[in-house]
């Protein structure tokens, strides 16, 4: 595989999204030695694609000048079904009005109302508008601001470098093993603690909004390592992509006023959700859409409309120019005249890795932070705009706990597992087993059908079955390309063994949890059943790195568990 070159720094981070930077920025002004590992140059990382805005509770709305970090904390345990751990909600609602000036402050161009002050808008499943935005582009808006703080300082960044193997010698990470994509060649890196924040799983998914960029990279390593995943089974659908192409239109569209109508020109939304209508939490949304489209409500494509055209050109221009941009390019249709075909797609893992408050995974020296990480504050069901909010409070943290919990550097054993993981690549090249496309495009049509918006125990049993047969099969797979210098074909390989490992966490967990709760929908357990499942699933390999389900119970205390509705 060619050099074998050996790096060294106090904090590896691996990830060049908003979670990875906040931390790298923060043990860098601990005074560490930090470096950031990314895929993809961190201005794609898919941070960027978020829209509508980022949650806290600074009451500027005239509808929420009594707002406060306990009403914050209230919404988003609610809506996460009680799953959450209300320890860490509390952390994540009271840190979240200094998260966002402190972005600001760093340069993020919000928008603002009329007097002068951080617009919010509503989001679903908040009582009151809560949403701070960078009109329909906060998540670009923040990347970029904390690019430019990571890269003032002078953090080392190894772009579109892959993270192929953690090293973890004596239940400590010593560093990782990574692939220079652009020159084929893998490095060794020795650090005295190590972050991942390698976002989401969304490629495990046909119709998804994520990017290409997502394929459980994080979460796979860790859990290879012998960390624990924590509630796999909850994945979120996002009510509104374009349809066809499952690109995200925001839930600033509802939150601006947008209307859900079907195919007889009705609001269906109140049927479902009386109170909150088009901004009910996601899941539920989600679920509405998908029964009316199943009666025979939607339209051509199996959709339905988001009607934006009451809102005025003025608004739609000066709040959701992104969106309407999105519209033309993509569907031809301008929404200031026309409305827009949407469906669900998967957008979000509430799930990850086992963590702390801290990013601690159990494993010295290794921290996690992001949608890669479960801490948990979204529990069942996360409500939009905590996502952004989520990578920068815990980001923080992370970044501290990486920098003040170091441990000793062992090269020696970072470089023997580079050589190891050498001859394990090479070995990709010299089979001439099956290629890794056909086995992802049916391990994407296998979990969007098993493990989708509704699941029943037959389908998902079929589904688990045809997942362990593309393992077997993936056992053997081969590279079929002679060029190693930019081996896209290597990356997509190694990306899908990682997303069959994973794709295998969610149906497991999904199969054990016999109820409903959040985005974990069972037509066949339709019920939500606390006496059995107010707990998080875990799951982690065995010894004989077979998957192993244990529970641990939720972490409860601000709010009582009650049923609550929209």
């Amino acid at each position: 595989m060619g050099n074998k070159d050996l790096y060294r720094h106090d904090v590896i981070v691996v990830g060049g999204g908003l979670a990875g930077l906040r931390a790298a920025v923060e043990a860098c002004d601990r005074g560490a030695d930090t470096a950031v590992l990314s895929k993809v140059y961190p201005l794609r990382s898919h941070s960027v694609a978020a829209q509508g805005g980022i949650n806290a509770a600074l009451g500027n709305s005239p509808a929420a000048k009594d707002d406060n970090w306990e009403k914050h904390a209230f919404d988003t345990i609610k809506g996460s079904v009680y799953l959450a751990d209300q320890d860490a909600v509390e952390i994540l609602c009271r840190e979240a009005p200094g998260a966002v000036f402190e972005l600001e402050h760093w340069g993020t161009v919000f928008s603002r109302d009329d007097h002068g002050r951080l617009a919010q808008r509503p989001f679903g499943g908040a009582d009151v508008p809560r949403t701070c935005y960078a009109a329909d582009r906060t998540g670009h808006n923040l990347l970029n601001t904390l690019f430019e703080q990571a890269a003032s300082r002078g953090i080392r960044f190894y772009n579109e470098f892959f993270v192929t193997s953690l090293v973890v010698d004596e239940e400590t990470c010593r560093g990782c093993i990574a692939l220079d994509i652009l020159s084929g060649n893998l490095h060794g890196f020795s650090s005295k603690s190590l972050v991942l924040a390698t976002g989401g799983y969304g490629m495990i998914y046909d119709h998804s909004t994520n990017s290409l960029i997502n394929t459980a990279d994080g979460m796979a390593l860790a859990y290879s390592a012998g960390a624990k995943l924590k509630d796999m089974e909850f994945v979120q659908f996002h009510p509104t992509t374009l349809s066809g192409s499952n690109i995200l239109i925001s839930e600033g569209a509802r939150g601006e006023g947008a209307y859900l109508v079907n195919s007889e020109g009705d609001r269906f939304m109140a049927k479902y959700a009386p109170q909150a209508e088009e901004l009910a939490p996601r899941d539920i949304v989600a679920r509405s859409i998908m029964k009316e489209i199943q009666a025979g409500l939607g339209f051509d494509g199996g959709c339905v409309h988001l009607d934006l055209r009451h809102l005025g050109a003025e608004k739609i221009r000066e709040r959701l120019p992104g969106i309407r941009q999105i519209a033309m390019d993509f569907a031809d249709l301008d929404p200031v005249e026309q409305p827009i075909p949407v469906q669900p797609g998967q957008h979000y893992s509430m799930g990850g890795i086992d963590v702390s408050p801290d990013g601690e995974t159990g494993i010295r020296g290794l921290f996690a932070v992001g949608e890669c990480a479960c801490i948990s504050v979204h529990g069942a069901n996360r409500l939009g705009g905590n996502s952004l909010l989520d990578t920068l409070v815990f980001g923080r943290r992370v970044g501290d706990k990486a920098f003040n919990e170091s441990h000793d550097e062992a090269a020696p054993v970072v470089e023997a597992a580079l050589n190891r993981e050498i001859k394990r690549l090479d070995e990709l090249f010299s089979s001439r087993g099956e290629s890794f496309a056909s086995l992802m495009r049916e391990m994407k049509k296998t979990m969007f059908e098993s493990f989708g918006i509704f699941r029943d125990e037959n389908n998902m049993q079929e589904g688990l079955g045809s997942l362990n047969e593309l393992g077997k099969k993936f056992e053997g797979a081969a590279v079929n390309s002679a060029r190693k210098i930019f081996c896209q074909s290597l990356v997509r390989t190694l990306e899908l063994g990682f997303m069959l490992d994973i794709a295998g966490a969610v149906a497991l967990s999904a199969l054990w949890r016999k109820e409903s709760r959040g985005s974990h929908y069972r037509t066949d357990w339709p019920d939500r059943d606390d006496d059995r499942y107010l707990k998080h699933t875990l799951i982690s390999k065995t010894d004989g790195q077979k998957p192993a389900i244990e529970y641990s119970p939720v972490k409860l205390g601000l709010f009582p568990v009650k049923e609550d509705g929209y």
